[in-house]
């Protein structure tokens, strides 16, 4: 895969496609290559470009030591967009990579023509803040969970109970994440990336056309959070999927990939 060097690393990138350019930011412990399960076929015949690529501490990136900040993250997305001269390019975000466009599209709107972001939140509350506090407890503990759990525990925070109560895609969605080790992440910097910040009010800075997708059983960014972002953003429009978890690009791509296009193509 090729690499772009950006803010003092090497960032892994792929392309596909013709037409005028999406980027797709993932989030936190996954590659860029899961977009390219059902979000870039649907953009790229939809006539875009779609450019995926692994942030810092995943994938084939490079994953220096250290505690990685939500800045690291938007400076290597602004590096990589202005290397391969995708400026001004629609930015689609999913969980933290919705934080790095919202803050993207907030300092820097002239890289930014538009951007959608998949479930997001602009802080947390009490139980979200426990649990980011229990991944760093976690993480500087040393332990490492086996597979087995690692995959049961991602399946039951990322997935809807449409999709757990149904037998044959649990089982489907236990073995991929056995398979993939649960995570993609390759060193815990990404875990110390502040999520629970209250950035509402910076948010109404934003002047670039929006849109918030946000799923009904979503238990990392649950739908109130996800609304008060596009209540923050001026004119930013909200959809939510239902009978869908954090994940529910995956769950439900069509209605998913139908929003994301629907809106790209206005803006």
């Amino acid at each position: 895969m090729p690499y772009v060097n950006t803010n003092g690393i090497q960032v892994s990138y792929e392309r596909s496609g013709h037409g005028e350019p999406v980027l797709l930011i993932m989030g936190s412990a996954a590659a860029g290559h899961v977009w390219t399960v059902n979000q870039t076929p649907a953009l790229n015949a939809a006539g875009y470009e779609t450019v995926t690529f692994d942030n810092r501490g995943a994938g084939n990136s490079d994953a220096p030591d250290g505690k990685y900040s939500l800045a690291d993250l938007v400076a290597d997305t602004r590096g990589l967009v202005e290397a391969l001269d995708l400026a001004p390019c629609r930015v689609v975000g999913a969980s933290m990579g919705a934080m790095v466009a919202q803050q993207l599209a907030l300092e820097s709107p002239e890289l930014v023509r538009s951007a959608v972001l998949i479930a997001t939140r602009s802080r947390s509350d009490a139980v979200r803040r426990a649990w980011s506090a229990a991944d760093r407890t976690l993480l500087e503990s040393g332990v490492e969970l086996p597979p087995r759990y690692a995959a049961l525990r991602s399946v039951v925070e990322m997935l809807s109970p449409r999709t757990l109560n149904d037998d044959a895609k649990a089982a489907m969605w236990l073995e991929i994440f056995e398979l993939s080790g649960g995570s993609s992440e390759k060193s815990g910097g990404q875990t110390w990336v502040n999520t629970d910040e209250d950035r509402r009010e910076s948010l109404r800075g934003i002047e670039v056309p929006c849109r918030v997708i946000a799923f009904t059983d979503d238990l990392i960014t649950p739908p109130h959070l996800a609304a008060e972002v596009a209540d923050a953003i001026p004119d930013c429009d909200y959809v939510e999927v239902p009978d869908c978890g954090h994940m529910g690009y995956l769950e439900s791509p069509e209605t998913v990939n139908s929003a994301i296009i629907e809106f790209l193509d206005k803006h």
